[in-house]
Parts: structure tokens; sequence; C-alpha cells
């Protein structure tokens, strides 16, 4: 895997004239110097259908007069930079008016329309699509040898075109049972995996394959494996946001494969041409994907002539530079973790959209705020890999997974329950020991939190905006209390502008408590973060995380709240990973990165097995100060400049 990878979008009409026209090998080489490229991955055939070499499995640009596939490879063999191939797997424009009876028809009966707006149409690969394509893809293989293949828009589709009707019923499912629908896809995505595996392994046992869905669902083992390793597509200006690969690589870091980010050089995000980021936000998200042990793969589209713009270049090697510098200190390290955040995405399903999304994204957001280190795992993950495992807002237990976290518990570990989490199956009773018994539903929302310690506003009532769940017959140590409001705001019952204040005189219940090794807050806390982003609600969940981890936690710093840490361990040395950026929003809704605001004199508390013998900043390889107490070592980063590592040997 490779750390300095551009994925080269070439996605271009048969309107456009001279495709590739103005490809030089000379100045190809050249921008990918500029870049400090190491890996390129170049077009076969893009989202309209087009070859971009001589075919007999497909048809070249009608524009196109040369092999500009192979004078790309040409070119990378050349310079020592790999070069995967990419094939679109899932769209082929230029087909879809021929055979529409090749198109992916989903349950909605979408997929269609020709006329309202400019966009490509999804195929079906329970149709003799399928066979055209893995016919491409052997072409590729067998002409080219390339080191790997990226394959784009592939993953399990609902589909009920004519084909996968007739499939379905042959097969015993119902095309109305949506269920069917589903698990009848499922087999679709397999044959096609498995077909596209053997096509590559005929010619190379050593090329990668990966399968490009946007997103790498959590919980799904099964799709992960039919990759050699993963690209987490995440823009963060492109719709995916900030927050997005934290999180995805702390789930991603968990299938031992190895992995890469992949991020955008674009303002916005794919198919934008004359867009550019601020150098520095390529900065951030390169130290960003090394922080959460991956390589990283930087999106650029090539203008139909074939010039590789050499501004893009110049602006990806201010980046690249670093991380070329950085490697040695990020080759075979692996993240560590005191947490793991059961995924609601994984037990639950629904991929990235579905239930449990804001839930996840409130516990990941919490966890970097609070400079915890934290992988995100799914039901197959040993819970003893971890210190403290969190259950958030919506993990119902059945019993084998009530089984195994009770044996977790009763070997030392520690859980964090929220919400319905740790609930049976019919919201009756807890399934372990809470401290405290279930009694139902709140009957207001919202309702008031009341802390058991001093939050940064003082012991004072608090609107918490999820629906709470209450609590009977309390044992362990109460953490918050709730209060009811005068009365549920509706049409003949309101006051004020929001919500109504709450009741004096009504008595303060327990919310949130904690016994022993185990804690539970009353509200679907990460969800409402996720939404409002109150400070109180992360007040209350780092309290108990606390409470649960004490100071075996790895590291402690007071980097700001927008600061991320992690902690590599590479054989004998551990480096930590600290990053800062100042984002803002420019037009409506785009997140930018564009000043570099260093932060300066950052302590950091590090809990390591043995003293280390020397501490400095990498790449610099600066020594600094440090002092050992016999369990943890302490030292000062002078400045945090968008990233820094600091490695303890």
């Amino acid at each position: 895997m490779r750390f300095r990878q551009v994925h080269l979008d070439f996605h271009t009409s048969g309107l456009i004239p001279d495709i590739g026209g103005r490809f030089s090998k000379e100045q190809f080489q050249k921008a990918l110097k500029l870049g400090h490229v190491d890996s390129i991955t170049v077009f076969s055939k893009c989202h309209h259908g087009w070859a971009y070499h001589p075919s007999t499995a497909n048809t070249m640009h009608p524009n196109l007069t040369f092999d500009l596939l192979g004078a790309e490879l040409e070119a990378c063999r050349e310079i020592g930079v790999n070069a995967p191939v990419y094939i679109s797997a899932g769209l082929d424009e230029k087909e879809v008016l021929d055979h529409p009876e090749w198109l992916n028809v989903d349950p909605d009966n979408r997929g269609g329309n020709y006329l309202s707006e400019a966009h490509y149409h999804l195929m079906c690969y329970n149709t003799p699509y399928l066979d055209k394509l893995i016919s491409q893809v052997e072409e590729v293989m067998e002409k080219y040898n390339p080191c790997g293949v990226f394959l784009d828009i592939s993953n399990e589709r609902m589909c009920v075109c004519g084909s996968c009707v007739k499939s379905m019923l042959e097969k015993g499912m119902d095309p109305t049972n949506m269920d069917d629908v589903r698990r009848h896809g499922r087999e679709v995505y397999k044959t096609y995996c498995l077909r596209v595996e053997k096509a590559v392994r005929k010619y190379s046992s050593t090329a990668t394959i990966f399968h490009n869905a946007g997103h790498i669902a959590h919980g799904r083992r099964d799709i992960a494996g039919y990759d050699t390793h993963l690209e987490l597509e995440s823009l963060p200006t492109g719709g995916w946001g900030y927050d997005h690969f934290p999180m995805s690589a702390a789930y991603v870091r968990t299938l031992n494969k190895p992995f890469l980010g992949m991020t955008g050089k674009f303002h916005t995000t794919w198919g934008e041409f004359g867009g550019f980021k601020h150098p520095n936000a390529l900065i951030y998200e390169t130290g960003l994907s090394l922080a959460c042990g991956a390589a990283i793969s930087v999106g650029d589209q090539m203008h139909p002539s074939g010039e590789m713009n050499e501004s893009t270049y110049r602006l990806i090697g201010k980046a690249y530079e670093l991380v070329e510098k950085k490697e040695k200190w990020c080759e075979g390290a692996k993240n560590l973790a005191d947490i793991a955040v059961l995924s609601c995405e994984a037990v639950l399903g629904g991929g990235r959209n579905g239930a449990g999304t804001d839930s996840n994204a409130g516990a990941s957001r919490m966890l970097l705020e609070g400079k915890h280190l934290y992988d995100f795992i799914d039901e197959e993950t040993p819970f003893e890999n971890y210190r403290l495992v969190i259950l958030p807002d919506q993990i119902l237990l059945c019993e084998k997974l009530a089984a195994r976290l009770n044996a977790y518990l009763e070997k030392g570990g520690r859980v964090l329950l929220t919400g319905c989490s740790g609930l049976n199956f019919d919201k009756t009773a807890f399934m372990l020991d809470v401290g405290a018994e279930y009694d139902g539903v709140s009957e207001y929302t919202p309702d008031y939190m009341i802390p058991n310690f001093d939050a940064v506003n003082g012991r004072t009532e608090y609107v918490m905006y999820s629906a709470g769940q209450k609590l009977k017959n309390v044992t362990g140590t109460v953490l918050a209390y709730r209060q009811k409001p005068y009365f549920n705001r509706g049409p003949f019952h309101f006051s004020s502008h929001q919500h109504t204040p709450n009741d004096v005189s009504a008595p303060k219940t327990p919310a949130a408590v904690v016994k022993g090794n185990i804690a539970y807050i009353g509200w679907n806390i990460f969800e409402d973060y996720a939404n409002k982003g109150e400070l109180v609600d992360r007040e209350l969940v780092l309290k108990a995380v606390d409470c649960l981890l004490g100071d075996e936690r790895t590291v402690r710093t007071t980097l700001p709240d927008r600061g991320v840490v992690t902690v590599t361990r590479q054989g004998s040395r551990h480096v930590v990973h600290l990053l800062f950026a100042h984002t803002t929003v420019r037009g409506k809704k785009t997140e930018v990165i564009e000043d570099a605001v260093p932060v300066i004199n950052v302590p950091v508390s590090l809990r390591l097995p043995e003293a280390p013998r020397k501490v400095y900043l990498a790449p610099e390889e600066t020594p600094i100060p440090f002092e050992w107490d016999g369990a943890r070592v302490t030292f000062t980063v002078p400045q945090v400049l968008l990233h820094q590592m600091v490695v303890c040997e």
C-alpha cells in the first residue's frame, strides 16, 4: 500500500473533441513528480462507458486516436509509480439507450428517467451487462497486466428489472417482498464479485482488487472480504464532512486489511474542473489519514485534452512532500484504542444513512473532542481487546450479546450504555445490572438534566432534546438527575418560543448512574449531540467514561476541542499524532480549512509499558524533554501546526 496516491478521474463525454490531444508522457511524469505521487489510478473505462484504449470488449472513445491508457502506464513504469486501472462497473451510459433492459430498476421503479436532469443510469449485474463487463476486465488484465483494478459504483442493489423478477420467481422468492429483493441483490452482487476475482486471477495472482461504493459498511465483513484492500472515499467538502473519515477509519482498521483515505483536491467534489482547496486543507487531511492508520489518495480529474494541471500537482505536492518525510514512522504502525463503540450501523444495518447514523456520529465526535482513543466495532470483534465498550443509544440485547457483555464485565471490562441500549428486545428490562431498574419511556420530550457533578455552567437544569428512559430502584451512584417540564408543547399547551420550562416543584429523579464497572445514561445522548451539539451532553458522557477508565486511559492532552489525537505503535516505538485545524463554512454549507493556526506548548501524558529511551518530534527528529513517573511519560509539544508527530522510542 503506497502512501501518496492519486485517483485520476476521466469521465469524458463522447461530444468532446480531440481526447488526449495534448497528452505528453514527459508532462504527465512532470506532474507526478511535482506532486510527489507514488501511485495513480488511471482509466480503462469511464461512467460514459468509453474505453481509453483500443478494445474489442468495449468501444474506444470516438474522439480518441491512440492508446491513452497504455501511454499512461508506460509513463508510470518509467518513473516507478504504481498504476492501478479504473473500470466503471455500475455505470455505462453509452449502453443505456441500446440496452434499456440492462438497467437497474429499484422497487420504486425509478432509474429510467432521461429528461429531467443530466445524470448517469445504474446497470444491473443480473443481465448480460455483467458478461460484457467481465470481458472488459479480462481484456485489461491480459493486455496491460496492471498492479490492480478499481471497480467503481459496485455494491449490492435492490432491483426489480425483468431479469431480476424472473430470477427471483425461479428461486421461489417474492419480488414484492423487500426482504426477498434485498436477499436476491446480495446473491447477484456475490456472483459479480466472484466473477471479477476469477477474471483478475486468471492473469495475476498479485493484482489488487477494490470495489468502490462510496462507504465501507459497518458490519459487512462479507462485502469487505471481496476486496484485497479498502479505500475510504471521504471528501470532506463533497458531502462527507470532516467527521466521516475518522469514524470510517475507526471501524475499518479493525478488519486487518490495508486501507487508504480518499480525499480530493477539489473545492467541492468529483467532476469539478477548476476547483481547488487550500494547501493547508490537504496537509491536514493527509495528516489525518496517517494519524488514523491509513495511506492516502487524493482525487483529481484530468482534462479531456490529456494535459495534467500542474497547479493541481503543486497543490498535492505541498502535502505529499510532508507525507514522504513522515512515512517511515507510519509504515506498519497500528492504532491503539482504549474504547470500542459497538456500531449502530453494524448491529442495526441500513448502511451510511441507516438507523443509528446520528448515534454513531455523536459518539465519534464526543470521543474525538474528549481526546480518547477508540475503534468502532461490529459483533464479531472481541470485546477483550478494549478497556471500555460503549453501546450508543439503540443497541437492544439478545441473550447471546448480553452473555458476552457479562463475561467481559466479569473479567474487568467496563461498559457504558445510553438510551435504549442494554434493554431486552421487548424494551421492558435491562439485560445487565446497571445499578437501576428500567421504568419505561419518559412522558415528556424534551425534559431536563441536572448533573451531579460540576459542569462548566454549574449544577443547573439543562434541556435534553431526545426522548428519555426512566429509572427506578437505583442502587448505583447517581451521575445526573431528571426533571420534567410543566407539560409537553402542543397547539393548545405551549409556553414561549421553543419548549416548556422545567417544573421547579417536580421531583428530581435519577437519570444517569454508575455501578462498579458499568454506567448508564437515560437519554439518546449521542444522537442528541449529533443533532444539537450541546456541551453538557458531552460533559456527562465524558464524566461517565472518566469514572470507568480513570487513569488507565492511554493519552491525555489539552489540545482544543477540534483537535485530534491518536497513538500508534510501530515495533518498540509509540507515535503520538496531534492535529488541529480551524474550519470555517464558505458559501452555504462547504466546510473548508484555510488558515493554519498554531497551537503552542501542548502538554501530553502517555501511558506506556516501559520508560522511553528518547522522545522527539517527527519528521524533524528534534529531541524534546520528558519525564517518567513509572507508568506515564509526560512532555510538552512546542507547537502543533496542522499535524505534528511525537515519537517515544
